[in-house]
Order: structure tokens, then C-alpha cells, then sequence
């Protein structure tokens, strides 16, 4: 199958003779079909994760939106907290505990978990760590079946 596109075949029996040609365009409709449901999946992902998404000043959710190359398969946060956010734990400074570390120190990982202001945003009401996790189960559903949709289409 080079560059996608299935090689045509024969198939002979005793008393018959099957030949299976491909369209010459299958290999790149096919791609192109792939990429346009790609980037619906990454697109829903992101406008779902919304209310699942920690919100203090927006940042977090324009990183998914700047960090991502709709249609690659992977939600990217570029911001240096996306991680520490997502896993819901609480980091302090190695030198004297606080939650603020001053330039240069390095922060510690602790056991407490972080808790998340959902009743100062009304658009934030399931904010969460791993937001991508609970978006999911919660949405999958409907994205498989979007994404179906959008596969199905005859152009």
C-alpha cells in the first residue's frame, strides 16, 4: 500500500476470476477525511474541557487553544503551571514552605490536593484537576458520534 493507497489485486479461482481495482483518488480521500475528523475530535476537546478547566484569568484554557495544532491528536498547555493544575497537587518552596516560590527556588511536590474556586465562575462550574479525564467521561459519546457524522459525509 504505498502512500496509503491500496494495491489492486487478482484473485483467480478454478472457475472464476475476481479483479479488484482501487479508485485512483481512495488512498487520498481517505486521508483527507482522517485529518477532517481529526480536527473536529482536537476542537470539541478543547471547547469541551471549558467548564472542566481551572480559571483564574483565562490563561489556561488560550494555552490549549495556542499550544495546539488543531488536527495533530494532541492538546498541548504550554504554560509552566498547565501541569502542576492538571494533577490537582500543591507544590511549595523548598526553602520555606509557601506556595510562592521566589526566582531560583525550586518547588516541592506535597500530598495536598488543590482546591478549585468553581463558584467565582459561573462558566468553570465542574473545574477540576485532570479536566481532560472527567470531560471525557462525560462527553465521549457525543464526540464519537460527531466524529462519525463527520466520517460518514460523502463529499
Amino acid at each position: 500500500m504505498a502512500g496509503g493507497q491500496p494495491d489492486n489485486a487478482a484473485i483467480r479461482a478454478q472457475l472464476a476470476e475476481v479483479n479488484l481495482v482501487w479508485k485512483q483518488t481512495f488512498g487520498k480521500e481517505q486521508r483527507d477525511r482522517f485529518a477532517t475528523v481529526q480536527k473536529f475530535i482536537d476542537s470539541e476537546c478543547i471547547r469541551l474541557m471549558v467548564p472542566y478547566t481551572p480559571m483564574k484569568n483565562g490563561i489556561l484554557m488560550k494555552n490549549a487553544v495556542l499550544g495546539t495544532t488543531i488536527g495533530s491528536g494532541k492538546v498541548v498547555y504550554n504554560s509552566p503551571y498547565a501541569r502542576y493544575q492538571y494533577y490537582g497537587k500543591l507544590m511549595v518552596s523548598s526553602v520555606n514552605g509557601s506556595a510562592y516560590a521566589r526566582s531560583g527556588e525550586s518547588k516541592v511536590l506535597t500530598n495536598i490536593d488543590l482546591k478549585y474556586n468553581t463558584s467565582s465562575s459561573p462558566c468553570h462550574p465542574k473545574a477540576q484537576k485532570m479536566w481532560f479525564e472527567a470531560m471525557k467521561a462525560d462527553k465521549r459519546e457525543q464526540i464519537l458520534r460527531g466524529a462519525a457524522a463527520i466520517a460518514r459525509r460523502k463529499r
